[in-house]
């Protein structure tokens, strides 16, 4: 989408500039408009909080073997009704534990995390929506194959934030723009169209009560981090951390700092939290589109291949010099010795 549309033009009117300016992107233009219907029903829907029955009370359990709660169960009815309205022949959702088949002729298939950060749901604080557009493979062999490509076969990806405004951040391979739902008249609009991760920031977000089971690259990130300016990375940083990714991915992008979740010790978790499919690929689309970098400690996110469709991946990404500092904790080298010799060989965190 070009640059240069005007703040507040409807996300309609951008993505038809944007089909006309590639028509390839018509399909994908289609389903996004789909997700974004879906949005601003859900965005109702949670502003309502407890009028509108117990958002939180907890139901079935989901693909990741998570309670799901019941805001999960709306959301994820209601984006698949959009979606099958749309050019989308399967959809593999965090709310199902196979891929759901919708349109079998249709061009597009779409990943998604329908609520993110289901913890919050309760708390009157940010949740969101998480999805990527991909080509649809028909290969009967292989009835994954459309979600067993790199994240470069992504053509779209974006998130939904439900804070105060509902944000919607969108990629369409050709920057990263970021819109807010007028509530006047229940439409997304542009709000920035270019946003830009900066290089460098003083802030890292990670949940810290992991720390114990950490291992000794990231330990030794964060320890260093936590020195300030009397250790190696000569800068003080806050750190930030709201259980909800997309929460912290939209303050990442808005002004920059480094977002972790990193494989650690925990049964289950030497891969992390977050799924590959609809949770870290898309936000590695997003951020590499806005200038900045993802990766999972060494290898570059989009260059990643699931082989199923809840597979889980670490994720290292936000402003470069932080993502490339990790990397060389992980190479085995990091910065130059600290200020203070009472940290200079080993730290509080270090095993």
């Amino acid at each position: 989408m070009a640059n240069s549309t005007a703040i507040g033009t409807p996300l309609e009117a951008c993505l038809a500039q944007a089909v006309a300016a590639d028509p390839a992107l018509k399909d994908a233009a289609v389903v996004i408009a789909a997700v974004a219907r879906s949005a601003a029903e859900i965005s109702e829907r949670i502003g309502r909080g407890s009028l509108g029955g117990d958002l939180a009370a907890a139901g079935e359990h989901n693909s990741d073997g998570d309670v799901q709660k019941a805001l999960d169960v709306i959301a994820h009815e209601s984006v698949t009704a959009a979606l099958r309205g749309a050019p989308v022949a399967e959809v593999a959702s965090e709310e199902a534990e196979e891929v759901m088949r919708l349109n079998p002729d249709a061009p597009l298939a779409v990943a998604i995390d329908p609520l993110d950060g289901s913890s919050n749901i309760g708390v009157n604080m940010a949740v969101g929506m998480i999805f990527g557009i991909r080509p649809s493979i028909k290969d009967p062999a292989n009835p994954l194959a459309s979600f067993t490509t790199p994240g470069t076969a992504q053509i779209a990806a974006g998130f939904v934030t439900y804070g105060p405004a509902t944000a919607l951040v969108l990629t369409l391979g050709q920057g990263t723009q970021s819109y807010v739902l007028d509530r006047k008249d229940g439409t997304f609009k542009l709000t920035s169209p270019a946003m830009a991760v900066p290089t460098s920031a003083k802030e890292f977000a990670i949940n810290a009560s992991n720390a114990r089971h950490w291992d000794a690259p990231v330990k030794a990130y964060i320890e260093d981090c936590q020195r300030g300016t009397e250790g190696p990375r000569d800068k003080d940083y806050n750190m930030r951390w709201l259980a909800s990714l997309v929460a912290d991915i939209q303050r990442v992008l808005t002004r920059g700092g480094v977002f972790l979740y990193p494989g650690d010790a925990r049964k289950n978790y030497a891969r992390g939290r977050l799924r590959l499919l609809y949770e870290v690929a898309p936000v590695a689309m997003l951020v590499e589109q806005a200038g900045g970098a993802a990766t999972d400690g060494q290898t570059r996110i989009l260059d990643l291949v699931a082989t199923g469709i809840h597979e889980r991946a670490p994720l290292v990404c936000g402003s470069t010099e932080e993502v490339d500092c990790v990397a060389t904790y992980y190479g085995g080298g990091k910065p130059d010795a600290g200020r203070s010799p009472l940290f200079g060989q080993r730290g509080l965190m270090r095993s």
